[in-house]
């Protein structure tokens, strides 16, 4: 079987690094999905508009070497302990697909580009390839007392940020939540932890700089664009 792109997606990051680690972590994160011109047809949406949530099947496109072990190491077992590479959602996969459950905000029928479909939530950088769009069915997709794994037994600790006056008043009120909330999951490695390191995080059209102190407090330094 081939499989070609039907879309792909705008997003605010244009890098992998800082991309929250699941759909759903930052509500306020806003995307677009914008079709190949083979798709730019309304009719491969008509009905889309009554449903809240879809799923995108697409690439972990910056990989940079294939998958060559059965096993990984999740980030929220902290990196040292290894489970079956299917028993997690490590991007280090046999095929590379994605799979994310995102939020229509609104479809644009009318744009330059033919209908674009704007979510909330994504965990997709910018420019990767959409592979396929499926609606999320609640009688069938949800599964609220289901097991979850190692994933039940592991919290994950969100980190305090303080963000300086100018960084502030360079964002609306939203995307700064959106910031705010992306930053708090701890964008680092889960492998480094050092507190005189400065990272750099592209959000937005800019570099956030910022270090993460020893008691969980992640300090935004500068910002550029």
């Amino acid at each position: 079987m081939e499989i070609h792109p039907v879309a792909y997606f705008k997003s605010p990051f244009t890098s992998k690094f800082g991309i929250p680690k699941q759909s759903g972590l930052v509500e306020e994160l806003r995307g677009e999905i914008v079709f190949e011109p083979k798709y730019r047809n309304a009719d491969y949406l008509r009905g889309l508009e009554d449903f809240d949530f879809v799923w995108l099947v697409w690439e972990f496109s910056a990989n940079r070497h294939s998958p060559n072990s059965p096993v990984v190491r999740p980030p929220v077992l902290g990196g040292n302990e290894k489970v079956g590479v299917f028993a997690t959602r490590s991007p280090f996969r046999p095929n590379g697909l994605g799979l994310s459950s995102v939020k229509i905000e609104r479809i644009e029928w009318g744009s330059a580009q033919g209908p674009v479909i704007h979510v909330l939530g994504a965990d997709l950088m910018d420019g990767t390839l959409i592979y396929d769009i499926k609606p999320y069915v609640v009688y069938a997709d949800s599964h609220p007392d289901a097991r979850s794994g190692f994933v039940d037994h592991r919290s994950w600790p969100k980190l305090r940020v303080e963000i300086p006056d100018e960084v502030v008043a360079q964002y609306d009120a939203e995307t700064l939540e959106a910031l705010r909330h992306t930053l708090e999951l701890d964008p680092r490695p889960h492998y480094q932890n050092d507190p005189q390191k400065t990272y750099g995080m592209p959000f937005m059209g800019k570099d956030i700089h910022f270090r993460v102190s020893n008691d969980g407090v992640l300090t935004v330094i500068a910002i550029d664009n």
